[in-house]
């Protein structure tokens, strides 16, 4: 997922966390179950909701910090890029209380294939995960936090979301929160028939698998010629769009220049970008903000 800039603690918080259980749950994903202390204080707000991971460096066992206060982005900054946590953004899949622990799916970018050419160091740590792994998280202490980006509006009359396997743990995580009676239509891209999984939800939802062609010649996009050719309800759309930046882009400017959606009801989120890693991401987002 997406680097954002300069990310603050309040109401964050740092928690020391193990693995306690890996699970493959299809050819494109790993599902692995962190447990640690003090995850009682750990308050997802459901849906969408992000946090911050931090992992050790090859050599090491854990995430090593220089500091852990507020100025902890300054500090952390100005590591030793080869001791320095390497800092990803995740989503909460799903949180429990009894016992105290969480869910997070890692899309694997073709990290087991032949070469393991697509698998950046979150997929390739997933793939070696053993329960015991030691990993430290910043996520939300409050439920209503800045983490949770899918807020429809008053009014909003049908729900739209697409995504490909990046984007797949927060769509489950809105769909598993939508209220009985809402329409939503929703599109995932995938890379594998199996990667299909159960939704559950009280929504009235419409679900459409689409497979991406691996022997194409050229890479299409299969969200958005989907979209092109769907017949979409009537009424108010909240559309939340999340994955490859660029076919985020795409997509938004088709509802915006070509279904008339309202700008302000299209929340879209690039979780990666091709060709780019988080760091290069972080990196122009810390430019852009003026940084060094």
């Amino acid at each position: 997922m997406t680097a954002t800039a300069a990310p603050t603690t309040a109401p964050f918080r740092f928690f020391d966390v193990q693995v306690a259980r890996v699970r493959r749950l299809c050819p494109s994903m790993i599902r692995i179950t962190f447990t640690g202390d003090r995850l009682d204080e750990l308050a997802s707000g459901g849906r969408d909701q992000r946090f911050k991971l931090f992992l050790p460096q090859p050599h090491q066992t854990a995430p090593v910090f220089e500091d852990l206060s507020e100025a902890w982005y300054t500090a952390w900054r100005a590591q030793d890029p080869a001791e320095r946590p390497v800092m990803r953004s995740y989503t909460i899949r799903e949180q429990r209380h009894d016992p105290a622990e969480f869910d997070v799916d890692f899309a694997l970018h073709g990290a087991d294939g032949p070469a393991a050419a697509g698998g950046g160091p979150a997929s390739r740590w997933a793939l070696a995960a053993r329960p015991g792994d030691r990993l430290t998280v910043l996520a939300p202490a409050v439920a209503d936090n800045g983490g949770v980006d899918f807020r429809p509006p008053p009014g909003t009359d049908w729900i739209l979301l697409t995504g490909d396997e990046t984007a797949l743990p927060a769509i489950a995580g809105i769909l598993s929160w939508l209220s009985p009676g809402t329409t939503a239509k929703v599109w995932l891209e995938t890379g594998h028939p199996d990667d299909r999984q159960p939704l559950p939800t009280f929504a009235d939802a419409e679900v459409t698998w689409l497979v991406r062609d691996p022997a194409a010649a050229r890479r299409g996009e299969p969200v958005l010629d989907a979209l092109r050719a769907a017949d979409l309800p009537a009424g108010t759309p909240y559309a939340w769009i999340a994955g490859e930046a660029g076919t985020v882009k795409a997509v938004r400017r088709h509802l915006v220049g070509e279904r008339g959606f309202d700008r302000r009801a299209v929340k879209f989120t690039g979780y990666w970008r091709r060709g780019a890693s988080e760091e290069d991401l972080l990196a122009e987002l810390t430019a852009a903000a003026g940084g060094k």
